[in-house]
């Protein structure tokens, strides 16, 4: 999720199309989000590990 989401960061600057870079953020923070929570040992949905 952390790699779609600094592509599509990266896709939307160079093309100019604000839609992707919008939704490249969202990924990116949420892919960050649950990569801290994975790495502090929580379980998120059941699973001890987002890949």
């Amino acid at each position: 999720m952390i790699t779609l989401g600094v592509i599509l960061l990266i896709l939307g600057f160079i093309f100019k199309i604000s839609i992707l870079w919008t939704i490249g953020i969202v990924l990116l923070v949420i892919g960050l989000v649950l990569f801290a929570l994975g790495a502090a040992g929580r379980t998120i949905g059941g699973r001890k590990h987002w890949y």
